[in-house]
């Protein structure tokens, strides 16, 4: 009886410290060492949030540039892949529809010109990040819709490039929602 005491009063001790203090040092830890102070980090317009800068948002109209597709219709409770693999017939009567709609919105591209990341979803389904391919076959089209010269489109892509991390890891991407908050600025000032 006494050693199952002992292990009882070892187990609360634990369980305390590992779901009070261990948070609290990675709180802490975050307020200093982490990105934000810890907090996501938020994109504004006009002094509103209009949305998390690390999440994946739907756009669809012509004015803005597209994200990747998701698998879970960009809701953080459906996050996640599809599970489907390359030979999946559902899955690849999905990415054929996806390549068909990118085709009619870019008639200046050919299928082999289709980046492969805007036609199919990531394995979180929130991915807020294209590749900067994926971006930039989408400035013809962005700027044409909003009567824009394409080439102050395609520096405001540039400036969105973020490099890979110490220039090894990872490949050149834009972060989606940035892009377009920057793009609404843009066209605000012309």
């Amino acid at each position: 009886m006494k050693t199952l005491w002992k292990s009882f009063k070892i187990t609360i001790a634990f369980c305390v410290f590992f779901s009070v203090f261990y948070i609290l040092v990675l709180w802490i830890f975050a307020q200093f060492a982490g990105p934000n102070k810890g907090n996501a980090e938020v994109a504004t317009l006009n002094g509103k949030v209009v949305g998390a800068a690390n999440v994946g948002q739907m756009f669809t109209q012509d004015i803005y540039f597209w994200g990747r597709p998701s698998a879970g219709g960009y809701t953080a409770d459906a996050s996640g892949g599809s599970n489907k693999g390359p030979t999946n017939e559902e899955y690849l009567t999905e990415v054929e529809a996806r390549i068909d709609t990118f085709l009619v919105h870019h008639p200046y591209l050919n299928r082999a010109e289709v980046p492969a990341d805007m036609v199919t979803a990531s394995g979180s389904g929130l991915d807020p990040h294209v590749t900067s391919a994926g971006a930039y076959v989408q400035v013809k089209r962005v700027a044409q819709a909003r009567g824009m010269n394409e080439a102050d489109v395609k520096a405001l892509v540039d400036k969105a490039v973020e490099k890979p991390l110490l220039g090894l890891f990872g490949t050149e991407r834009v972060n989606v929602l940035k892009l377009n908050v920057a793009l609404d600025e843009a066209d605000k000032k012309q």
